[in-house]
């Protein structure tokens, strides 16, 4: 047998590990050549997803020394006889699959139709994370807040009313607006409002190179979720995971089908998990994923109001040797900003002042002059953003999605 096919076949079976015939293929091969204990993991891997394979059960029973390897043939795997494909008498197969689970691939579903344990905690490093902040520390967006309270913090709260009201402990939403307006640190303050775990979910974790290991990482990722239950569930730029799927190649479609269906749970088990999701192009999320019972409530996060910035500004601030600075003037001079934007404010005023402070050879304070001078040179990120906005508030609000972009653009007179 050439060392050579053999090591072919390995790549391939890597490169397409729900390839079962193949794998049963390779498996074949290794048996043939002496190297049963290689062909135990294909084996034990084909019979995890189709427990019934009789061909997979008989090789298990060849490779672990029940009956002598066949002579090779050239062409397909050769037919397996009834004495082969049943287990030898008293064989336990519960100490073979304890002692060779571990290469066993994970499963993206079980072949007996039942759920796949939750192995998030166990199998995979997920960031579940326990939130410290709150919505207390959270400046402004009361809007925002009054819409998660009535979505998922009252019900939560309440469970008698929920119960009466027939609420369902799940649900979506998806956080909107310019980048840098606090869409992350409000869902970890979601979470950590109702003591709940929490797990943020980008396409980085998502995407692989190998087709349907996409779909696997996703299923895992909503499966973690599920298992640390309350979980606030936080998918960051939904628009690259979620993207419209007549835009899309067959590949990444699969992957959004897979999202609708993880969204939509398997036999109500995604109650508990709270899915909030963010984006800065909502207009780019495929219409399916903001449909009744996944994404289907749909707010507005604006930049800082006033009293925000001036929050914004002091947290920024509260490490660094200030003097004289008045807050509530220079959140005045920031009108639009968006919290990134005053997080560089702050990092320009700093630099003001120590480019100062070498020059002279005296350490001074950060003043309220440098604070003003970064304001002027630093400028909203927001503004290019409203100007794409603006279009689609314009020319595709149909459906009325975006009255409040629309009334908070007529507000600013941005036409």
């Amino acid at each position: 047998m050439s060392d050579a096919l053999i090591n072919s076949l390995v790549a391939a079976v890597e490169a397409r590990p729900d390839d079962l015939t193949l794998r049963l293929h390779l498996a074949e091969m290794l048996v043939a050549a002496g190297r049963g204990a290689e062909a135990i993991g294909h084996a034990a891997a084909i019979l995890a997803r189709e427990p019934g394979d009789a061909a997979a059960r008989g090789l298990m029973t060849r490779a672990l020394g029940g009956v002598p390897p066949e002579p090779e043939k050239p062409q397909a795997a050769p037919a397996v006889s009834d004495a082969e494909a049943a287990p030898r008498a008293g064989f336990d197969w519960a100490a073979m699959e304890e002692q060779f689970g571990d290469s066993v691939p994970p499963r993206f579903a079980r072949a007996d139709g039942q759920p796949d344990p939750v192995r998030g905690h166990d199998d995979r490093a997920f960031d579940v994370e326990r939130s410290v902040v709150t919505l207390a520390d959270v400046g402004g967006m009361a809007d925002v807040k009054k819409r998660l309270e009535v979505s998922f913090l009252a019900p939560l709260r309440n469970p008698q009313l929920r119960t009466l009201f027939g609420k369902s402990l799940r649900g979506g939403m998806l956080l909107y607006g310019p980048p840098g307006c606090g869409k992350t640190f409000l869902a970890r303050a979601v979470a950590g409002e109702m003591g709940a775990a929490f797990l943020s979910l980008s396409i980085t974790d998502v995407l692989h190179m190998w087709i349907g290991s996409s779909e696997r990482n996703l299923h895992d990722l909503f499966e973690s979720a599920r298992g640390h239950a309350p979980c606030v569930l936080f998918l960051d730029e939904i628009d690259a995971l979620g993207h419209k799927r007549s835009q899309l190649q067959s590949s990444m479609r699969t992957v959004v089908n897979q999202l609708l269906t993880e969204l939509d749970g398997v036999d109500g088990g995604n109650d508990g998990v709270f899915v909030l999701a963010a984006t800065n192009a909502p207009w780019d999320v495929d219409a399916a994923l903001r449909r009744p019972g996944r994404l289907d409530r749909t707010v507005l996060v604006l930049p800082p109001d006033g009293p925000a910035r001036a929050a914004i500004l002091e947290y920024h601030l509260r490490d660094r040797p200030v003097a004289g600075i008045d807050l509530a003037a220079v959140a005045a001079a920031t009108e639009h900003y968006s919290g990134a934007d005053l997080a560089h404010l702050c990092e320009t005023a700093a630099e003001y002042a120590m480019r100062d402070s070498i020059a002279t050879g005296e350490v001074r304070m950060i003043n309220q002059a440098d604070m003003l001078a970064a304001a002027r040179e630093v400028r909203p990120s927001t503004d290019a953003w409203f100007s794409t906005a603006r279009n689609v508030a314009m020319f595709a609000n149909e459906s009325g999605e975006y009255d409040d972009l629309a009334a908070y653009l007529k507000k600013r007179r941005i036409r």
